[in-house]
């Protein structure tokens, strides 16, 4: 068995009180104090999210926006200096290869962030399909990502730089970002994966360390607390976002998964999987994801069936019991003509049959 891979913040989840576990080769915290605790405190306070097992991508080059139209589902020429953009990579049949975000840096000169167990398959991937002759590197190595998130994230994160966070507004960034007594300049964008405001940071690997302990200590009378990888799947299940693997995957489209705004089938740009993806905006896909909530007891988890009658028609790619909510819901990729909000399904529960009803997503956002 090989050795799990560690961030450079790991030493210091000892002192958190973290439970690890084994996420796609990476030894990550799963929790500190309790998934329930840490998904309040996100929403109500401050989390503080070591993602630095994510990859990071730089594509570079004269060519470099003719290659990213072509790879990319979303409109890469709308981005200009410190603005971001969500963004997929799809094989030619629709499905997924990975989605992710993509950073113009400068002109000619992108960061893409893409999901920690796709690094090296979208890194190969983006290689296979480098017809303009870019340049791309694997950078992953070189950065720590910190998020933090939540209600008081500004005013944590405002209390240790210059620069005015305010003025970063959503999917945008600033770059150099410099922190008290660090010495090296951070990439700061307005982005996360919760639902709540907050900021994702990109800084030298060398200086993880000390922005963490930095942010704890300093937001440490706001509430702040390090937060694991359970409760951001909860988090980011709750405001609808989508995890590679279960809402999306080489089987299932951006479109079926109801992420058509990052997919911009108008765009001149002849893009890798267009054809079919034109096909599911113009016509409709023949599946659609949905959420549901149970009206029976139980809660629907990944790879759960879902049967209208004695007919399977979609099965749970997410669930659990919400936090915020306290519901049992969960996302469903169903067959379209039963996607109607109000729909009662059955959800196969080992071996019981529980009854549900298709409801609104998001099921938490934000008040502004």
């Amino acid at each position: 068995m090989s050795e799990l891979k560690r961030t450079p913040i790991f030493p210091e989840y000892e002192e958190s009180g973290a439970k690890t576990v084994d996420f796609g080769g990476w030894d990550l915290p799963v929790q500190f104090s309790g998934i329930k605790h840490e998904h309040e405190v996100t929403r109500t306070k401050a989390g503080l999210f070591d993602v630095s097992h994510m990859g990071e991508i730089i594509v570079q080059g004269e060519h470099s926006l003719d290659f990213l139209q072509r790879v990319l589902t979303n409109d890469v020429s709308k981005l200009t200096p410190k603005r971001a953009q969500y963004t997929i990579l799809c094989y030619e049949n629709g499905g997924t290869v990975d989605d992710l975000i993509v950073y113009m840096l400068e002109e000619n000169n992108y960061l893409l962030v893409v999901n920690a167990a796709n690094t090296e398959k979208d890194f190969a991937w983006l290689n296979e399909q480098n017809k303009e002759n870019v340049t791309i590197d694997n950078v992953s190595k070189d950065y720590v990502q910190l998020a933090l998130q939540g209600p008081k994230a500004e005013s944590i994160l405002q209390s240790v730089t210059k620069t005015n966070l305010s003025d970063i507004k959503f999917f945008r960034f600033e770059n150099p970002v410099y922190f008290a007594n660090i010495e090296a300049g951070a990439i700061v964008s307005r982005t996360g994966y919760t639902g709540e405001d907050g900021f994702e940071i990109y800084i030298d690997a060398a200086s993880g360390v000390d922005l963490w302990k930095l942010l704890l200590e300093t937001g440490k009378e706001e509430g702040i607390e390090a937060i694991g990888l359970g409760a951001r799947d909860t988090l980011r299940f709750e405001a609808n976002l989508a995890l590679y693997g279960q809402e999306l995957s080489k089987d299932i489209t951006p479109i079926e998964a109801g992420l058509g705004f990052a997919v911009k089938v108008k765009k001149e740009a002849d893009f890798i999987g267009k054809s079919v993806l034109k096909e599911q905006v113009e016509n409709g896909a023949d599946r659609k994801l949905v959420g549901i909530e149970m009206i029976d007891k139980g809660i629907p988890r990944h790879g759960y069936e879902v049967l209208i009658g004695e007919e399977e028609v979609g099965f749970v790619t997410s669930g659990t019991q919400s936090p915020t909510l306290n519901k049992n819901v969960g996302l469903v990729l169903i067959k379209s003509e039963y996607a109607e909000e109000g729909t009662e399904v059955v959800v196969q529960v080992r071996k019981r049959k529980l009854k549900a009803k298709v409801v609104k997503t998001p099921f938490y956002k934000r008040e502004k």
